[in-house]
């Protein structure tokens, strides 16, 4: 190992800015129960640019700094600034996984066990260049999986996985996906050919919609067409669905699905009721691709639900035999059902120039960054 340690941080001033910019750390020594990863690769993912770009207005990025150690600034709206009062003075590492090779280890036998190992980390902080982790965040790769190919082990894998288990559990027996084209997207389909899983996809272009046809998928349907309520309702009757998970948030998609679902259930209903059918319908909302409201034009009856779907907290409610089920899966599955492809990567300096910024801000179907943190 060498001494030098750099990782991305984000932090919020209370002068209403942003700054990102790389600092400088010790080399970490770790405890009986933890290791020290030379982190080789970590994904940006949507999840990331939460705590990366926090609530700022990035249009008003101003890039300074050199060219070895960039410094962006931008504006955060002042109506955020309250929800942002934890945040403010603090330097915040970026990061939610990530995939390295173990350079040093604390002196439990679990931690000594992995000594050497390619293991995936999650846990936050991972855009650095040596990260010290618990054994527990850990998942320790097959022989042979390199970093890039174990980057994405966690965030994508698990989320698609615990709709599948969150659908199980909950009694549903079909799944409704929104922006369905994304790597997630991708994932999720893969998982449900393979389980015999129903899944309706839902996209906004015709070239996704062929994406996810090639791939297998049965049920896509296009949100741009005229014909798209229909077709989703449709789609709902064949399948029986009655659970939808959608990154987009706002917007009145998450309305859209729920009464098409509702116009499903009771296609063959010959009396009227003010109250609408008896099945519940829930629709889970895990991003927040349009940060405008949620709009409900509610003919959907009173059996519903809508609610945030966090990973970590589904984790806690499948519990620990799913769970750890659905991390040895990944482990073996990881270059084919869970496989993640990347059209760009940038060093950490890199990640800090405004035309990346640019570019993987937009979080643009098709178009995945990874950070190499050793340059």
């Amino acid at each position: 190992m060498t001494d030098k340690n750099l990782q991305l941080i984000s932090t919020v001033s209370d002068d209403n800015k942003l700054t990102l910019s790389l600092q400088d750390i010790d080399m970490p020594t770790p405890g009986a129960d933890e290791i020290v990863v030379r982190i080789e690769a970590a994904p940006l993912n949507p999840s990331d640019f939460g705590v990366m770009f926090s609530a700022a207005d990035m249009s008003t990025a101003v890039q300074s700094g050199t060219e070895q150690s960039p410094v962006v600034t931008a504006d955060v709206p002042a109506k955020y600034m309250p929800s942002l009062k934890t945040r403010v003075g603090k330097d915040t590492p970026v990061g939610n996984e990530g995939a390295g090779t173990v350079v040093a280890a604390g002196s439990s036998e679990a931690a000594q066990a992995l000594m050497g190992k390619m293991v995936a980390v999650i846990g936050g902080g991972t855009y650095r260049q040596y990260h010290c982790v618990n054994v527990k965040s850990c998942l320790v790769l097959k022989e042979g999986t390199t970093a890039k190919e174990g980057a994405s082990s966690f965030v994508n894998p698990l989320t698609a996985l615990a709709m599948v288990e969150t659908m199980r559990a909950e009694g549903h027996k079909a799944i409704i996906h929104a922006a369905a084209a994304s790597s997630l997207g991708q994932m999720l389909n893969r998982i449900c050919m393979a389980d015999g899983v129903d899944l309706i996809n839902i996209v906004r272009k015709e070239e996704q919609e062929k994406l996810l046809r090639d791939m297998g998928a049965k049920y896509v349907v296009n949100s741009s067409s005229d014909t798209f309520l229909k077709d989703l309702t449709a789609a709902i009757i064949e399948t029986g669905a009655t659970i939808s998970f959608d990154p987009i948030g706002g917007g009145q998609l998450t309305s859209d699905i729920l009464n098409c679902m509702e116009a499903a259930i009771t296609r063959d209903v010959e009396e009227y009721s003010v109250y609408g059918s008896n099945t519940f319908k829930q629709a889970y909302v895990y991003g927040a691709l349009n940060r405008g409201p949620i709009t409900l034009n509610r003919n959907f009856g009173f059996s519903w639900g809508v609610n945030g779907f966090l990973l970590f907290n589904a984790l806690g409610k499948l519990g620990t035999k799913t769970v750890m089920s659905m991390r040895q899966r990944v482990a073996e599955e990881i270059t084919t059902t869970f496989a993640s492809s990347y059209t760009h990567e940038v060093t950490l300096e890199e990640a800090l120039q405004l035309k990346s910024i640019a570019k993987y801000g937009k979080q643009a179907t098709g178009e995945k960054y990874l950070i190499t943190p050793q340059g």
